[in-house]
């Protein structure tokens, strides 16, 4: 199905469409439509039919052709918005809620072309309601076989800030294309297959790429990515990604856990664990999709994105518990749990980051069911070579429309990492502070003197539940905003933590390498 979005300055209630969505705001005295209309009394219809402006709550009033459209579509808005500045961003957010459930809802019938008239005299505002609504009209049906949900659907949206919906558009098209990618099969999506797609991605976007195969990777020394992709009759793949700008003075670096499918290895998951692990790729989906969006968006500001991809399988020839691993750069690994693979396919993506000599380093995964332990499936977390950094990345995503929180790094944790015959065991023996215990060892192989990041986006990147808002079933697209913010915030100098940074990471010093 394809989604297209126009948008007009006539009057909502005079545009030829199936549907015109409304918003409501929770009154005092009943609900507050943002939209009025000489021919209805849309509030007295509102009130009859129990209307409350609850957010996300869906009225319809047939407008017995009074109207162009034959039925008002009213979305709640929840309370109306605060003027003071830490209301914004909820605000927004709501928006992008209300337009994505309206569109949703009335995209899933015999609905085609929807009329959409909600707060959108702001660019912000303009830009929240635009996504919400395109991204709510998603539905991956690439293995249906009945064309009774087919259709593409076109949306009209009633506004005059035309480059803010532009920017929507672009972060709409990433989304799906993530949306997309996570839940293809995996027997469809195998590393060749999401290697395949990045370079489509690139060459459709004017982005450089490499793609080192297992060969390459063997004679280079990417011995993390090879040993998780041992078990598998699909070998892995590096990816490399590359947007330069010819202003710009710094760059930053995203790497990408995709691991294709993730069984666990012979640390085998739970078979009802292993339902929703076609979405282990989700961290090097978002950096594809936060790539293609960059090159659309341009800003001054060299970005860099590794996919570190492989299929985690508990194969004749799959990697071991308690076998020693060589990390690009020479670090050594005793893997005592084969299920902690992620971990290890990014460490080279971050040890070989060193040769960007990158401003910032952010590393993107689904890494941890211990994320989901502390902040639920839809709160990422954020850890960072410093708090003052971690703050500023959840406050770039706070910006960006995603829910993520700053997290500590203990250095109490370090210390179970502690190997008796390598450099470092990939998991600890007291499984608390799991996602915590993750971070840090990732931190080991971050570049000396590198500003570093880490999103453990293991609950928000895949919706095993019901629809909300603009989030479907499945594959949400999470993180791509955020990266697209961070790649801004660069670009402008707002990341103030960056500045102040100068000198080591605490706890690095991985070696240049190779």
């Amino acid at each position: 199905m394809t989604v297209t979005l126009l948008t007009s300055q006539s009057a909502p209630t005079d545009t030829d469409a199936d549907a015109l969505v409304i918003g409501i705001f929770q009154g005092a005295d009943g609900p507050v439509p943002t939209l009025g209309t000489d021919q209805i009394d849309v509030t007295a219809a509102l009130t009859a039919l129990g209307a409350t402006g609850k957010l996300e709550e869906i009225t319809k009033i047939p407008t017995a052709d009074r109207l162009a459209t034959p039925v008002v579509a009213a979305v709640g808005l929840g309370a109306a918005p605060s003027s003071e500045d830490p209301e914004r961003e909820r605000y927004l957010e709501r928006l992008r809620r209300a337009a994505g459930a309206a569109t949703r809802d009335l995209s899933s019938g015999r609905i085609r072309r929807i009329a959409v008239a909600l707060p959108a005299d702001q660019p912000d505002e303009a830009e929240a309601v635009a996504l919400g609504a395109l991204l709510g009209s998603y539905a991956f049906r690439k293995y249906r076989t009945s064309a009774a949900e087919a259709g593409d659907v076109e949306q009209i949206l009633h506004t005059a800030q035309e480059a803010a919906v532009s920017r929507a558009m672009i972060l709409a098209e990433a989304m799906t294309l993530v949306r997309d990618l996570v839940n293809t099969a995996p027997a469809d999506l195998v590393p060749a297959d999401l290697a395949a797609a990045a370079e489509r991605v690139a060459a459709a976007s004017g982005l450089g790429v490499q793609v080192l195969d297992e060969d390459e990777l063997a004679k280079q020394g990417f011995g993390g990515i090879l040993a998780v992709g041992m078990g598998s009759v699909h070998p892995p793949r590096l990816v490399r990604l590359e947007y330069t700008h010819p202003d710009a003075t710094g760059t930053v670096v995203f790497a990408g856990k995709g691991i294709t499918f993730d069984s666990g290895g012979l640390s085998l998951k739970p078979p009802k664990s292993m339902e929703t692990m076609k979405a282990d790729m989700s961290g090097a989906a978002a950096v594809l999709g936060a790539l293609q969006a960059i090159a659309a968006l341009g800003p001054a500001v060299n970005v860099v994105g590794y996919m570190s991809i492989a299929e985690n399988m508990p194969g004749g020839a799959a990697q071991r518990p308690s076998d020693v691993i060589t990390i690009y750069g020479g670090k050594t690994v005793e893997v005592l749990n084969t299920d902690a693979e992620g971990r290890l396919v990014l460490a080279d993506a971050m040890a070989r980051s060193a040769a960007d000599s990158p401003a910032l380093l952010v590393d993107i995964a689904t890494l941890t069911g211990a994320q989901t332990v502390a902040l639920g499936n839809r709160t990422a977390g954020v850890m960072a070579s410093n708090d003052a950094l971690a703050a500023e990345v959840a406050g770039a995503a706070g910006r960006a429309g995603e829910a993520m929180w700053p997290m500590p790094l203990p250095e109490e944790l370090r210390k179970g990492l502690d190997s008796a015959i390598a450099d470092i065991a990939n998991v600890a023996q007291d499984r608390a502070g799991g996602m915590l215990v993750a971070g840090h060892f990732l931190r080991e192989f971050v570049p000396a003197g590198v500003p570093w990041a880490h999103l453990d986006i293991a609950g928000p990147a895949f919706n095993d539940g019901g629809a909300y808002g603009y989030i479907s079933k499945g594959g949400t697209g999470s993180a791509v905003r955020t990266l697209v913010q961070i790649a801004a915030d660069v670009a402008d100098g707002r990341l103030s933590a960056l500045a102040s940074a100068g000198g080591s990471v605490p706890g690095s010093g991985q070696a240049a390498g190779k």
